[in-house]
């Protein structure tokens, strides 16, 4: 298990739901968290509920400027956490341009963006811990879900990618997929969600699994054997089982 205390640790996407509740989890179990998004005042607030030290950077991971000062400010920290994201429902037929280029740009580009600052520091002194927050809709492509899915396919790519290359040395990565949380954005779902969990579960999940020394985690685990068998299925039952 990893002892949290006097650990620094920076979570980017905290103002609200699964981030929100992590800092909770993490403050309470010893370490120093630095709250980041967009929205500074829902940030003071979450850090005036939290037990230990915690304090606010503001960021737009859009954009890059924004992305490059924070990690200026925030300085050498012993953990990053990237939980940002976007989602809005719909499918191709229905295609929204700017909802779409939001879901890359935040959930994707901007995940690539803030390790592009944090990575070769933790490099350079060989030492470092390194969170993607992914989803089990990256496993394979689902009908409604253009933009979501494609992204959150490629922050699971991206862990694996830097978790090829560094598992070697002292600068640790992880990835976890969860399955659907209770939060403003599944709010926007009109469909059933097996396996709802409410954001303090998921938190408690993710940290337990951010204590072990395993790559990926995959939530709520009977809910995620489907999709992770699914990437077997040939696509005409895939397809058919998804419609």
């Amino acid at each position: 298990m990893r002892d949290w205390a006097g650990k620094r640790y920076w979570l980017v996407g905290a103002s609200d739901g699964l981030g929100a509740a992590l800092a909770g989890a993490m403050s309470r179990a010893g370490a120093e968290v630095i709250l980041s998004a967009r929205s500074e005042d829902k940030l003071i607030a979450l850090g005036a509920t939290l037990p230990g030290r915690a304090s606010v950077q503001t960021i737009d991971v859009s954009d890059n400027d924004s992305v490059i000062a924070a990690a200026q400010a925030v300085g050498t920290v012993d953990g990053v956490v990237f939980l940002a994201g976007v989602y809005w429902p719909f499918s191709a037929k229905d295609w929204n341009a700017d909802k779409a280029n939001a879901m890359a740009d935040i959930n994707l580009t901007g995940l690539i963006r803030v390790m592009g600052q944090v990575v070769p520091a933790m490099v350079a002194r060989d030492s470092g811990h390194i969170v993607i927050t992914s989803s089990l809709s990256g496993f394979r492509g689902l009908p409604g879900c253009i933009g979501y899915t494609a992204a959150k396919a490629g922050t699971m790519s991206l862990a694996e990618c830097m978790y090829a290359d560094l598992r070697k040395t002292g600068v640790e990565v992880q990835v976890v997929n969860p399955g659907f949380i209770k939060t403003q954005l599944t709010a926007r779902n009109d469909f059933s969600m097996p396996f709802l969990m409410e954001p303090e579960e998921a938190a408690q999940q993710m940290l337990d699994h951010m204590g072990t020394d395993r790559f990926k985690k995959s939530f709520p685990w009977i809910f995620s054997m489907v999709f992770r068998v699914s990437q077997f299925f040939p696509d005409w039952l895939y397809y058919r089982i998804f419609k």
